[in-house]
């Protein structure tokens, strides 16, 4: 699973632009319990990864297990760069609402889900 840290936070209008890498922080320990416990429709174990980008890159890795992967430019381009490294020959979720990283994470053959499919 590859979580849009920007969109995931920026789905919530809770103040994140006030600490984006706060925000991002509290998102990735939001999904720490995802490796162990999965989805509903996607059990675990499940390999969470976390793109971060801008403000919230340099947030430190944290002690659950959500690998941070650290965009030094476009998040979009980031994910898709992790769904072609990651998603041959296994299931890849994206879980993001930015309608343009839906449709090319799916023509790469991913699933996607919304925001609220993860804890935030």
């Amino acid at each position: 699973m590859i979580v849009d840290g920007a969109n995931v936070v920026g789905s919530v209008p809770d103040g994140w632009w006030r600490d984006r890498a706060g925000a991002a922080i509290r998102l990735r320990d939001d999904l720490a319990a995802l490796p162990a416990t999965g989805l509903p429709g996607l059990p675990g174990p499940v390999e969470v990864v976390l793109v971060v980008e801008g403000r919230a890159r340099d947030i430190p890795q944290g002690p659950g297990g959500v690998r941070l992967e650290r965009a030094s430019g476009s998040g979009d381009d980031k994910i898709i760069d992790v769904v072609r490294q990651e998603s041959a020959g296994r299931r890849t979720v994206v879980v993001t609402a930015d309608r343009e990283l839906r449709e090319r994470a799916t023509a790469l053959g991913a699933e996607v889900r919304g925001p609220s499919s993860v804890p935030r």
